[in-house]
This record gives C-alpha cells, structure tokens and sequence, in this order.
C-alpha cells in the first residue's frame, strides 16, 4: 500500500500590526484619574541597504505592550517602561501586582485564594505620578517573531536588548514623548536587562534616563548560580535563608525574639566573616573549626549542624527549601519563603514545585486575560504567553563559559551620566535572587565614591514579589512615587 503524503505545512499567520484604546476612570486618594488604556503590536524591522540606497524594511518581530496615559495632564509627563525578566516573563507581573490601574486581589500576605480570582481597583498605582509602558519581549504574551525568523535572532542576550532599546525609541517617537522624563524598571531578569540598557540606549540610540528602578536585582549570575566550585551563593543566600527561618519560627528564642533586620543583620556579620573564610579554606579547614561553623551555620538557620556538615558548609537552595520544615512536612516557596506546600514524600532533596508562584500563577492568567478582553478591548484566539520557558535554550553569545554581569555596564552608565538615579528594591525572603546577591554586585562595581549616593536600596519583608504583599506593597509605591517626582 503506498502511503499517503503528508499535508503541506501551514504557513504561519502574517503578523499585522494592531493596536486598540479604550477610556477608564480610577479613583485614588479621592483623586479621578481619567486615562486612557492601549494596547497594542509596534513592528521591528530592519532596514535593508544596498550601495547605501534602502530597499525595503523587512518585519522581523512584533513586540505587544500595554500603556496607561493620563488624559489632560500636564505635557512630558514623566514615562515609566516596565518588564519583568525570567527570560520568558511578560510584564503581567509588575502590571497586575505593582504598576497598573487595576491589580488582581489578594489577601494582605499575598495569598491569591481560590479561583475564578478577581481584579480591584489599584490604590497603589504609579499612573497618579507617571505614565506606563509595559513590554512584553519578543516570545512573551503576544509578542512573536515574523515568519522565517530564527529563535537566536530575539532569544539572545544581546538580541534581547537590543530589540527593547528599539521598541523604546520607537514608542517614544510614535507617541511623541522625548520630551519626558524617562524611567526604566526592570524585575528579576529584567533587572538584568535594565542594568544592561541604562548603557545601551545612551550609546546607540543618544537615549539618556532619568533612572532605573531594579526589582529583586539580578546582575552577576555568579552570586546565585550554585555551581560546584561556586563559593558565592553560599555566602550571598545565608542572611536570606536566616531571614526565612525566622519567619517560620525555627530559631531559637533568643534570635526569634529579634526583628527581621537583626537577624539578618546576625547573618550578613556571620556571611562576610567566619563562614567565608571557612568556604576560603576548603580541605583545609581543620575539623574542629568545621565543627564551630557548622554549630554557628544551624544556629541562625534552623538547620541540624549535623546536616550542614554533610553538606561540607555548602548548603544548596533546592536542598534548603526542602530541609527546614521536613519536620513539618513542608517545603518552602523560591520566589518568596513565606509561602509553603507539600510534597509527595519528605524525604527528597529538591521539592516538586514552588508554592510562591503556584499561588500566582492562576490568578495572574484570569487577570490578564479580563484586562485584555474588558479593559483593552483586545480580540484574538492567540494565546497570551505568561511565562514562556525561553531561559531554557536563551543564548549566551559573547558570554559562554563566564558568568554574565551587567553591573559594570551600570557603573558605565552612572559614570557617563552622574545625574542618573538609580532605586534598587529586595526582598528579605526572596530565594530566587536574594538582597546578598544584590548588595555583592553593588559593592563590587567599582563606582566612585562620588556616584554612590546616586544609588537608593530598600528593604521589605516579602520576596521576589514582594509587591503582593500589601504592607510592601504600599511602602513600595511610596518610594517609587517619590523617585519618579
């Protein structure tokens, strides 16, 4: 029997550039905000050039974005650009946690409860003093490459940046809005990005900003790869696993009876001293000074010293979240400890999922399916990528077999443009990209002293998020109100 031929492929749609508006009220401390909501599909191309005559600008991607502008407000009003990072997040998680004009509901912790879930009005929105972009990287939400076009074109440190940089000058020339005062806010990966841009965009595109806010800051891959041979991360992540076992009460009395920043403060004093030079020392640490740091390791995080040492001080973070509450038959939460769940079992080293983003994510996809069909209007069967698991295959060109840090092109930045501000935001018990991560790039930059007090930290007990919960959540628009005016 002769086999049938396969159907011909179907070719991939045509992207078509889109965009729809639609007019909203928010009141915010008695104050009507009257605005307007877009969203839409900018175009990339790249111009083609031949002899130096253009010969027609193929599409290469489409990036979709969400905006909210202030109707009858005051002209160049001060512009806000927000993403988050993974790399493969959209920005739904600044937009609907932090940002927007409406957030999805949750309770004062954070806890999303049970679905269908639900939206409410934004109190703490950043529209009452700046107008919002946000940005969905090429492969996230609704933003897709053009047919013919290869993954290693957008999904590529470099390329990454590069179309996010064009995305902004275009939105800033299309909307008219060079004359504002710009901002760049990047989580996570898009921290990484931020840092990254700051420099970029005052190279290639003369695009200068005001500031960039960098949200659980992930900038020397270093400080939290877990790599063996990796010294780093141990010392980075202690103040934060400390920080956690306080809040789940497994210290002792004497340590539970301190504050948040006094454990932590415990734990950094114990980080940069007795146990680096313990990591430093390797096999050469003699036994009963092992023994010594191991006691001090358990003692500010709730672990068996037993434990510790066979782990030879290195307590991983997949071993973390399963090890402090296996008494308890719980694991711990990655992106904020807070949160916790169970296993099938208590006796594996990694836990089966995150508890801090599974409490999210279901939430977060109801919300921004509701604000694209009620709030934007948007129409279309294409699904709206949330998370996409671009870092599993994301490129490292220029970069391979080193850990990519983006600081220095921070310092670069900051010392090319001394009036650049720059807010760094962390979160006590984030375990994905803890504040000792953070606060070890910082101090390693090489920044004049001069420069220094260009750059603001602030503190919240939460995590990664820390924006969900409610009394960091509040704080935090507070400082970003003020960093922006």
């Amino acid at each position: 029997m002769t086999p049938s031929a396969a159907p011909a492929p179907t070719a991939a749609p045509a992207l078509v550039e889109q965009r729809v508006e639609r007019e909203h009220e928010l009141t915010v401390g008695g104050r009507t905000l009257r605005y307007r909501a877009v969203a839409g599909l900018l175009p990339l191309r790249e111009p083609e050039l031949k002899d130096g005559v253009r010969q027609g600008e193929p599409l290469r991607a489409q990036v979709f974005f969400t905006a909210y502008t202030l109707i009858d407000s005051e002209p160049n009003r001060p512009l806000v650009f927000a993403l988050n990072g993974g790399p493969g997040s959209s920005s739904v998680w600044l937009h609907l946690g932090l940002l927007g004009p409406q957030r999805v509901v949750s309770d004062d912790m954070g806890y999303c409860g049970a679905p269908p879930y639900a939206l409410e009005a934004n109190a703490d929105t950043l529209l009452t003093h700046a107008d919002l972009v946000f940005i969905d990287p090429v492969g996230t939400g609704h933003s897709r490459m053009a047919e013919g076009q290869k993954e290693t074109e957008f999904h590529d440190y470099q390329r990454d940046l590069d179309a996010i940089a064009e995305f902004m000058r275009l939105y800033l020339s299309r909307e008219g809005r060079w004359g504002s005062a710009k901002y760049l806010l990047g989580e996570s990966y898009g921290s990484t990005r931020a840092a990254a841009l700051a420099r970029q965009l005052q190279e290639k595109c003369e695009l200068m900003l005001n500031g960039v806010v960098l949200v659980s800051p992930a900038m020397d891959f270093q400080t939290f790869a877990f790599d063996r041979g990796n010294d780093l991360p141990h010392i980075t992540f202690f103040p934060t696993y400390a920080a956690t076992a306080w809040y789940h009460h497994k210290l002792s009395p004497k340590l539970q009876a301190l504050t948040l920043q006094e454990v932590v403060r415990e734990a950094e004093n114990f980080a940069l001293g007795p146990y680096a030079q313990a990591l430093l020392l390797g096999d050469r640490l003699a036994g009963a000074q092992q023994r010594k740091v191991a006691q001090q390791y358990a003692q500010l995080t709730g672990l068996e010293a037993a434990f510790v040492e066979r782990c030879r001080l290195r307590v991983t973070d997949e071993r973390f979240f399963k090890e402090l509450l296996r008494d308890r038959g719980e694991v711990v939460g990655r992106l904020d400890s807070r949160f916790v769940g169970h296993d099938l079992d208590d006796a594996g080293e990694k836990a089966e999922d995150d508890p801090s983003y599974t409490n999210l994510a279901g939430a977060y996809r109801v919300g921004m399916q509701r604000i694209l069909k009620e709030q934007l209007g948007w129409s279309g069967d294409a699904p709206y990528h949330l998370l996409a698991p671009l870092y599993k295959t994301w490129g490292w060109k220029g970069i391979e077999n080193q850990y990519l840090n983006t600081s220095d092109l921070l310092r670069q930045a900051l010392h090319h443009q001394p009036e650049l501000r720059v807010l760094v935001v962390c979160g006590d018990l984030d375990l994905a990209t803890p504040p000792g991560a953070a606060l070890h790039s910082l101090a390693h930059m090489g920044l004049r002293p001069h420069l220094r007090p260009q750059i603001q930290v602030e503190h919240f007990p939460a995590g990664h998020m820390m924006y969900v919960h409610a009394e960091s959540r509040e704080r935090l628009a507070q400082n970003l109100r003020a960093f922006v005016s």
